[in-house]
Formats: C-alpha cells, structure tokens, sequence
C-alpha cells in the first residue's frame, strides 16, 4: 500500500494554485499522482511542476511516506545514455536499479528521479564532455575545459518535493557527501545516510575513481547497523 488516495487528493487539492509566496525565487508543485506497477515492486508515480528550471521532475513512491520520519531516499540524477540506453561509461543505471530494488523490498522509501542530466549541465554539453574523455581527460577536468564545475547540481528542487509529499526527515541513499549537504541547506532533516554499492564493469572504472579522488565520493564504507539492513557488498560504487 501506498499513500492513501484520499491523501494523494488532499496534497494534489493543496498545491493548487501554489504561489511559495516566501520564497518565489523556487516553487514547486504537487500535480498529479498514480499507482505504478513494476518490476521493482508496487510504486506510486508522482509528477511535479517547478518555476526555477520549469521541467518535470518526478518521485516514485512505495509505502505510504505521508509524514513519515526517516524515510529512504534516493535521489537520482537523469542520465539518458546510462538508465535508458545501458551505457557502460558511468553507473547511473546500476545505481537506479539498485535502489530501486532495494526501496521496493523496504516498508516505505522514495526514489525522486531529477532532471539534471550530466551533472547539471545538459545533455549537449555532457556528450561534449564525453569528447574530451574520449581524448583523455577525467570527468572533472573535462567540465572544468566546458566551462563548467565538477557538479552543477542543486537540491532545492528535490527538498521541495520531499515537503510536498509531507515527508519529516530521510536517510538518504548516496555516496555523495555534497548531496547530503546540499539537501541540509535547503532544510531536509537528515538522520542517515545509506550506502550504495555496485560493482565497476569493464569500461567505468576510472570514472568512479575520479569520484572518490576528486569528488570525495565515499566509496569504501563502513554500514552502521543502524542504518542499513542488508549486506555490505564488496567493490567500488557511484
């Protein structure tokens, strides 16, 4: 079961007309929710409307997280060529998969799924990226050269959707340090974090290594058993 309909109603109903009013430079808005089936499990599909980067972001819910506290989240960045095309460049579909076998045997737990493709900078500019890593730059050297940072992602729009869906606090699914930061800036109570760990294939290994020396991503980690219950699984991850 997931959030009940007449509370799916509710929260549509309340984000009508939405105006943020206090802070207008970022509103997001409830707008429509449905059951999902999967091969993941039974989700729910909820679709949002934002005015800062104005695409549709979406959330997929299992459980009923409505006021819930310490809800699992992961919060998936889109990646074209990886979760729909399989490529073996990065782990951003080993990743979703994972999590979201992983929320669909929990009680509760949400994947909010962002379009913020390539780290934040477009899908133009991360083939683009991709030319340069073909000519042997790493990943963060080859935004730098674009212009760019190593990671252009902003959280306000996901801490947004978390309110929305009335969630209290999270424990959020990640390696990434600056994701949890940046959830904490913009307000998300956190009260854990849970690893991810999936295996390097033949071609991504010098991409999750640039992650954990250059971008601090934390791939070797000790899993307090207070927050994770399943099995530590030996190998690098995203």
């Amino acid at each position: 079961m997931g959030i009940p309909r007449e509370t799916v109603a509710r929260l549509v109903k309340e984000n009508e007309g939405h105006d943020c009013p206090e802070h207008p430079e970022i509103c997001v808005r409830l707008e429509a929710a449905a059951d999902l089936p999967t091969r993941f499990g039974d989700y729910q599909v909820v679709a949002f409307w934002n005015n800062l980067d104005r695409k549709e972001h979406a959330a997929f819910v299992h459980g009923n997280i409505f006021e819930q506290e310490a809800v699992p989240v992961r919060i998936h960045s889109e990646c074209l060529t990886g979760d729909a095309i399989g490529s073996l460049r990065c782990d951003c579909r080993d990743q979703l998969i994972e999590s979201l076998e992983r929320i669909g045997k929990m009680d509760t737990g949400v994947v909010l799924y962002l379009r913020q493709e390539g780290r934040g900078i477009g899908f133009t500019n991360k083939i683009r990226a991709y030319e340069l890593q073909d000519a042997g730059y790493d990943t963060v050297q080859a935004n730098e050269l674009l212009g760019f940072k190593a990671d252009e992602r902003d959280y306000a729009i996901a801490a947004h959707m978390l309110a929305s869906l009335h969630v209290k606090s999270v424990k959020v699914m990640t390696n990434n340090p600056q994701k949890l930061a940046d959830l904490e800036r913009h307000g998300v109570r956190i009260v854990g974090r849970i690893p991810i760990v999936v295996p390097a294939n033949q071609v991504n290994g010098p991409y999750l290594d640039t992650k954990r020396k250059r971008m601090g991503h934390l791939l070797v980690v000790e899993q307090p058993d207070d927050l994770v219950d399943y099995p530590n699984r030996a190998g690098p991850s995203g």
